[in-house]
């Protein structure tokens, strides 16, 4: 790939991780906010933010604590592809945080190739299985590019 091909590719990245952080403004959870795109073949093919299930009231913490049922960015956009026609096969993920061991566990069985995110997590085993199972990780600071 050469040098304006990696640029115009590392300014889509980032364009796409500001729209996350932005999408992650939709999440009603008071102590972090996440936000998730999906995208595949330049085409956002999900979306989704930090939250309870549908049909839940949106109270994600309780005593400062979060709810076990609150869902992850990740999860909510992986379970809208199951309810679409799109195949996230082969996608890339831009997420605001980095995943989870959990999330990361459903980022390899659905099939993406490449998981690009904004800040990291206190732990990182998700980020550790994301790379043992081959699939492209990658960490762009957008604080600084705003």
């Amino acid at each position: 790939m050469s040098q304006n091909e990696e640029q115009k590719k590392l300014a889509l990245d980032q364009r796409y991780l500001r729209m996350a952080k932005i999408w992650a403004e939709n999440s009603y959870c008071q102590r972090r906010q996440v936000g998730a795109l999906i995208v595949k073949n330049k085409m956002i093919i999900s979306d989704g933010y930090n939250g309870t299930p549908s049909g839940f009231e949106n109270v994600c913490e309780e005593n400062n604590v979060t709810k076990p049922y609150v869902l992850h960015a990740e999860a909510n956009a992986i379970t809208k592809i199951a309810r679409s026609n799109n195949s996230s096969d082969g996608a890339t993920l831009y997420v605001t945080d980095s995943p989870c061991i959990e999330c990361a566990k459903l980022i390899i069985q659905a099939g993406i190739k490449r998981v690009v995110y904004a800040q990291k997590y206190r732990l990182d085993d998700g980020l550790r299985l994301l790379e043992r199972a081959g699939i492209e990780v990658i960490f762009i600071d957008i604080k600084k590019t705003e």
